[in-house]
């Protein structure tokens, strides 16, 4: 049996030198785009994990960290959506997966329809979708596997050999590993399948079938944050929560969306107010509709004590 050798990687490892680490003999990485465990959020290494593995002669595959409320069809189909916004003009050797581990087990049986509607949704959308879990907490604990043989597993069991029962095409053996190029620990893997030809040879996950002429269907290709931010400014994201909303299932990052949002807006989103006599900072706060906390913040070298503020201080409001 061939035996492939990788690791796979997000925010914790920080700045990679993919050069060293190929170097080192890692032939693939699993690659973190985002979760939905934090809120719905993107990886901050992502793109840049990414595209200097892919520079650097290394096959990649990706996951996406479901949180404990994808425990139903409904979720795992939304949860798929914003993993395939992140995925979109990419290209991946190794198959993408659903990373179970936060879902409780009490929901066993929703967290399988969960994972079963993620897959279905990847391949629906051409790509070759796998599960990740671990032996016992995972696999045996959280799911159904009765009803995930369909899908690629890459297991997780931190031991001298895996002792999962089944089929599984990836083993992540160790958390702990040292690879050059890469500062700390770092999840270790043994694929058992060559990936990149089944993958290619399908014509899975943006790479068009071989011996046919016609390309993949394109994914339509992820937008920036300053785009997104700059279609807020233009009115067509709405507004409060709406927003929020909006942009949160698209599978956007909406703190790092609104964050460029108010650095576009610069000094024009800022407001000031001159104290008066009579005035207090609850009161001031209600009149902007905001709160004391967050006027103190706007003005940590000012306001130090909510009951003493004085007459002819000019405060930021917003």
């Amino acid at each position: 049996m061939s035996e492939y050798k990788g690791i796979d990687v997000s925010r914790w490892q920080g700045h990679i030198d993919w050069a060293k680490v190929k170097a080192a003999g890692i032939q693939f990485a699993i690659i973190k785009a985002g979760g939905s465990d934090a809120g719905f959020y993107t990886d901050p290494r992502w793109e840049e994990n990414y595209r200097n593995a892919k520079a650097n002669g290394i096959a990649v595959g990706a996951y996406y960290f479901v949180g404990p409320a994808c425990t139903s069809a409904e979720a795992g189909k939304a949860d798929a959506q914003r993993f395939l916004n992140q995925l979109a003009g990419k290209q991946f050797e190794y198959p993408v997966f659903i990373d179970v581990e936060a879902t409780p087990t009490s929901a066993k049986a929703g967290a399988t329809e969960a994972a079963i509607a993620f897959c279905r949704a990847l391949e629906a959308a051409g790509y070759y979708a796998g599960i990740y879990s671990s032996t016992y907490s995972g696999f045996r604990d959280r799911l159904d596997d009765s009803k995930l043989t369909p899908f690629t597993h890459w297991v997780a069991q931190y031991a001298s050999r895996c002792t999962y029962g089944g089929a599984y095409g990836i083993w992540q053996y160790s958390s702990s590993g040292r690879v050059d190029g890469i500062s700390g620990n770092v999840d270790m893997d043994i694929a058992y399948q060559d990936y990149p030809s089944i993958i290619k040879n399908g014509g899975f996950n943006g790479f068009s079938k071989q011996g046919s002429t016609q390309p993949t269907t394109p994914v339509q290709p992820r937008k920036s944050v300053d785009e997104i931010a700059h279609e807020v400014l233009a009115g067509k994201w709405g507004n409060g929560d709406d927003r929020k909303n909006r942009i949160t299932t698209a599978g956007y990052d909406y703190a790092a969306v609104q964050a460029k949002v108010n650095e576009l807006l610069g000094a024009s989103a800022a407001k000031y107010y001159t104290v008066r006599g009579g005035d207090t900072l609850s009161a001031i706060a209600l009149k902007y509709g905001t709160t004391v906390v967050a006027i103190q913040k706007l003005n940590p070298s000012l306001i130090r004590n909510v009951n003493q503020i004085q007459v002819g201080w000019k405060i930021r409001v917003k």
